[in-house]
């Protein structure tokens, strides 16, 4: 079975999301109900929410939500991925009090804002403080970031960070030289994991398997299955596929996997990273 480590939720009417109106494709509801649909019949058995870049003064309201999503009997959600501002003096404060039971990581979305912002010593100090605590940090940057990417995991040795979007390659232009060099540095690191998801829409628009091939198998032959998680990236993915078209890609470009490193990374190496367990 599958676990999604990165799922977005979107209401408009509860949440602001300052972005939203420069992608039309996107600037909708995307409500739990409908997805946890499509999640049962592709064999999506466990969920953790990824935050959405909403306003400042709306990432409590956010936890709050998946929060009350997450009571309800039966649900799939087991977390959050909440955002937080590194960079800011209250950040500290704000880790204080927030709830342990939901909250399961940290993101900051690190190609919105100056590249300074995860050099700043006052980021990277809180970073650690994360590491403290046993919750990891996705890292949501460009492939040109990617060297910027290597020193923040340097000044954080202790902090276990999750790449999002196999660090999001220009898949459309080709570069893979320069991407893969970086993986293989970055997976030199071993507090660095990666999460396979949303490489769909960064190719271009008529991709196929053959298209994504060379990317999933420098990313798991450069961790290792073992330090790779899944994730839908929902409804980003549906840019330019559809979620059971997502699914069904993944399922074939790790088909020449070994049934344990297959099911670690669509499932259990999720627990381990997440639940501990």
């Amino acid at each position: 079975m599958i676990f999604d480590t990165h799922l977005h939720l979107i209401d408009r009417s509860r949440l602001s999301y300052p972005w939203l109106a420069g992608v039309p494709a996107l600037d909708r509801d995307w409500d739990f109900d409908s997805y946890a649909t499509t999640a049962a019949r592709v064999g999506i058995t466990s969920v953790l929410h990824m935050e959405v870049d909403v306003a400042e003064t709306d990432i409590d309201a956010e936890t709050a939500w998946i929060a009350e999503l997450m009571a309800r009997p039966g649900s799939l959600l087991r977390g959050a991925i909440s955002a937080a501002r590194p960079e800011s003096d209250g950040f500290e404060a704000w880790l204080d009090r927030v709830d342990r039971r939901v909250v399961r990581g940290v993101r900051r979305v690190l190609h919105v804002v100056p590249d300074a912002v995860s050099q700043e010593e006052r980021f990277r100090r809180n970073l650690r403080k994360l590491g403290q605590l046993g919750l990891p940090f996705d890292i949501c940057m460009l492939q040109r970031q990617l060297s910027l990417a290597v020193a923040l995991v340097d000044a954080c040795p202790d902090t276990m960070f999750i790449l999002d979007h196999c660090g999001v390659p220009d898949i459309a232009s080709g570069a893979f030289a320069d991407w893969a060099g970086w993986i293989s540095r970055l997976a030199e690191r071993p507090n660095v994991n990666a999460k396979l998801s949303g490489i769909s829409a960064y190719g271009p628009p008529d991709w196929t398997l053959q298209t994504l091939q060379p990317y999933t198998r420098h990313l798991i032959e450069a961790l290792g299955p073992g330090r790779v998680v899944w994730g839908s990236d929902s409804p980003v993915c549906t840019l330019q596929s559809s979620l059971p078209e997502w699914v069904a890609a993944t399922q074939a470009l790790l088909s020449d996997l070994t049934p344990d490193e297959r099911n670690g990374i669509l499932n259990g190496n999720a627990d381990r990273l997440w639940f501990k367990t």
